[in-house]
């Protein structure tokens, strides 16, 4: 062998070595990090995922909505460290869920699709160690793995039938001028519902508790209103029991419990140093904010408003159109329908509020495209 062919052969036999040496390191590394995978990382998952589901499962009982479980796991608050359920329970120590708040939510992915991209990031990490990486036997049933089914994207819709009552004529006093009177009229109403998802703001769906008010009895309460909008006509007084009984239908029902709901609503601000609430200044508090927020509100976007009382003390209402400058500054059909649905959501803090004010809608006036009514429209959105 010459000598050039030796110093060759010394060199090969040199980078043979170091590549061996450099693929046992390399397999040492892969060791070490199969059996870290193997001891600590899969097991640690596989404990986060069924803890995980576990929470989901057990927040879906105490909540009584998967869809506010679905909200919260998109948020990032499920973790699947143990404390899930502790975590939200201590988180809403203070807060409630709104009523009805996820009846119109629809989920952009449902827990079966996040559970099925963690199992991807996961498996990426360690793509080297194991190529493909089955899950099974991680103590998640398929009823959870499915999770929300997740609803069609776009808009969604309700129709319903709506039967408006019946406005009587009535003569103003000291003119032989007749207001105008309405039939009773059925009709099929199609109104649009808004989406909410994963990424509305978690004040739509939850809001501060607040401390219940000492109101007193029933009684007090009727005692209280029975002096304003001719509640008195529907409530009795027994002397027997000394008591006073509300018994009202229909429209004035609807308004009496809207009264009582402001009532409750500002009894803070009336507190005595007892604790109970001045039923007296809470009553004629909250019978000012109800004009302010009802037939006030209406009076302030609608034409030719005039306020109606029918025989049976039932308050309505009578207008024109909506003012030039309502339409100018929401000039489509949507756009008013959100105004006035906004204007309910955020201000009137009941349904029967919400009811109460549909229901005192003018029922002559319509939309910017001349044919849907607006007070039907608000009642379907308030049911």
């Amino acid at each position: 062998m010459s000598a050039f062919r030796g110093i060759l052969t010394g060199f090969g036999m040199a980078a043979i070595k170091d590549k061996e040496a450099k693929d046992n390191a390399k397999m040492e590394v892969v060791k070490a990090a199969g059996i870290d995978y193997h001891t600590n990382q899969l097991p640690e998952h596989k404990k986060m995922e069924a803890n995980r589901a576990s929470a989901y499962k057990q927040l879906t009982t105490i909540l009584g909505s998967e869809e506010a479980v679905d909200f919260l796991d998109a948020n990032g608050i499920l973790v699947g460290d143990g404390k899930d359920v502790e975590r939200v329970q201590k988180m809403l120590e203070d807060k409630s869920i709104k009523p009805g708040a996820f009846k119109d939510y629809v989920p952009t992915e449902n827990y079966g699709e996040r559970y099925k991209q963690r199992q991807t990031d996961f498996e990426s990490r360690f793509d080297i160690v194991k190529k493909t990486f089955d899950m099974q036997g991680s103590g998640i049933g398929p009823s959870t793995i499915n999770g929300l089914l997740t609803k069609p994207e776009g808009a969604m819709t309700t129709t319903e039938e709506v039967t408006t009552p019946a406005v009587e004529a009535e003569q103003i006093p000291g003119t032989p001028i007749m207001t105008s009177g309405t039939p009773e009229k059925t009709e099929t109403i199609t109104t649009e519902i808004p989406r909410t998802t994963a990424d509305t703001a978690m004040s739509a769906f939850f809001v501060p508790k607040t401390s219940v008010p000492n109101l007193g009895k029933e009684s007090d309460i009727a005692a209280a209103v029975m002096n304003y909008r001719g509640f008195d006509k529907g409530i009795s007084y027994d002397p027997v029991t000394k008591t006073y009984n509300a018994n009202f239908a229909g429209v004035k029902n609807t308004e009496y419990l809207a009264l009582k709901q402001v009532i409750n609503d500002i009894a803070p601000q009336f507190e005595m140093e007892d604790g109970k609430t001045n039923l007296t200044a809470a009553a004629e508090a909250a019978d000012r904010q109800l004009e302010d927020q009802t037939q006030g509100f209406t009076s302030k976007i609608v034409s030719n408003f005039e306020k109606t009382t029918s025989s049976k003390g039932e308050t309505g209402s009578t207008g024109g159109s909506f003012k030039p400058d309502f339409f100018e500054e929401f000039p489509t059909v949507k756009e008013q329908k959100k105004f006035l649905v906004d204007h309910m959501s955020k201000q009137l803090l009941s349904k029967s509020e919400m009811m109460y004010y549909a229901l005192n809608f003018p029922s002559d006036v319509t939309f910017s495209d001349g044919k849907t009514n607006v007070r039907d429209a608000l009642i379907a959105a308030v049911r």
